[in-house]
């Protein structure tokens, strides 16, 4: 295997493309492998930056056969890149097909050419969410900002970048694609539903981003619990059913009782389900009208919320 230059200087959101040449033999007399495509691998060995692993475009096959021939074409290097990479592995793609399943196959190892980057002016990606706790119901907002890492400003041009939510924040298909201002920014507006999974901007290239950047917002705690029964003989457990909102699964959450004019204390713990709904026991340890609530600890990007107080009389 070879590549047309070993030694890359590249700056900003440019790339750079390296031509890589690779001589293979595959084992297969199937005239479907006739259009075969190779993925060349390359991890970096040393240096520093976001990008610790870059990826060939599909490769096609320039001359000779599947079984005895040779495929060529460019790796597009980053400024993300920074450092001395080593091509270490080869496999048949194409790519979109194994992004398709969610992973990449095992490639065949090589020892390849070393690739020394020099990454300049780097982006970097920031983000302000808009109330900065999502409320469930109303849109937010989320303003996106690139700026030049090594000088803290913006690169002055409108920069395109793609907005994606779940799995558009990971493979190839839907996003939306927009265009920052020239101080680098994009503010959008999403519907409450969004707040529910991963939100993204990602500076695309082929077929790895050059950068990206992923968040889950922040969610109140919106607890309710209901109990099986208004009413119960002292002792008796009775159960206690609720949900928190988001929904904020496998989470812990904790029966209060009130104990004299103020003082909550647990009497019973459970974690929800990944629907968000929980059960807990409640037991009446007197006659008489007994006040409860549930209360629900800060968990993940959850914040800490407490239900409404209910009562179950004891008899």
């Amino acid at each position: 295997m070879t590549a047309d230059r070993t030694t890359i200087a590249v700056s900003g959101l440019n790339t750079v493309p390296v031509k890589l040449t690779v001589a293979a033999k595959y084992n297969t007399t199937s005239p479907d492998d006739e259009n075969l495509v190779l993925l060349v691998y390359i991890k970096r060995i040393s240096g520093t930056g976001p990008m610790t692993e870059l990826l060939s475009t599909d490769l096609p096959r320039t001359s000779g056969t599947v079984q005895n021939g040779v495929w060529s074409g460019p790796v597009y290097i980053p400024s993300t890149a920074n450092g001395t990479y080593k091509v270490y592995g080869v496999s048949y793609g194409p790519f979109f097909t194994w992004q398709a399943g969610g992973m990449l196959p095992d490639p065949t190892p090589v020892d390849g050419p070393t690739l020394t980057i020099t990454g300049t002016h780097q982006p970097k990606i920031t983000a302000k969410v808009t109330p900065p706790v999502v409320p469930f119901g109303p849109n937010y907002t989320i303003t996106w900002a690139i700026t030049d890492r090594t000088t803290g400003k913006p690169y002055g041009t409108r920069l395109r970048a793609m907005l994606g939510v779940d799995n558009q924040c990971a493979e190839e298909a839907g996003g939306i694609n927009v265009l920052t201002t020239t101080g680098g920014l994009i503010s959008y507006s999403y519907p409450s539903s969004a707040g529910e999974s991963i939100n993204c901007l990602r500076i695309k290239s082929t077929p790895l981003d050059i950068t990206g950047l992923g968040l889950a917002v922040i969610r109140p705690g919106v607890v309710s619990a209901v109990p099986s029964k208004t009413s119960a003989p002292v002792g008796t457990i009775v159960p206690v059913n609720g949900s928190v909102l988001g929904p904020a699964a496998f989470c812990p959450v904790v029966l209060q009782r009130l104990y004299g004019a103020s003082q909550w204390r647990g009497v019973s713990t459970a974690k929800t389900r990944q629907s968000g709904r929980f059960t807990v026991s409640a037991q009446p340890a007197y006659k008489g009208l007994i006040p409860y609530r549930v209360y629900f600890p800060k968990c993940n990007r959850y914040l800490a919320g407490v239900s409404r107080v209910f009562y179950i009389r004891g008899l």
